[in-house]
């Protein structure tokens, strides 16, 4: 019989999804591609607060094309602080312009 169920669910840490998408600060502009880190028990829960946060930095529309989570701590700027920043509980949004 097993005692523990083999899941993901079941970290000894947080996780730390990143989100791979566009958000769009205007009606009709190309759009800026965006990373977006945060910890969040799931993926729906990091979907929901990954789009707040987008609205309160002013995007209008977003879409989201991948989500996973890291398995690693990033090693390379901007991604190693956003890390960090997701582990203190913030959304960190990296832009490429």
């Amino acid at each position: 019989m097993i005692s523990q169920p083999d899941n993901d669910n079941n970290l000894d840490k947080p996780m730390v999804f990143i989100i791979v998408g566009k958000g769009y600060e205007a009606k009709d502009s190309e759009g800026v591609d965006l990373h977006i880190l945060l910890s969040a028990p799931d993926d729906d829960t990091a979907v929901r607060e990954a789009l707040n946060a987008l609205s309160e930095e002013g995007f209008l529309e977003a879409d989201l094309d991948q989500i996973g989570v890291l398995t690693e701590e990033p090693v390379e700027e901007p991604h190693a602080s956003a890390y960090q920043g997701a582990l203190e509980g913030e959304v960190s949004i990296i832009r490429f312009a």
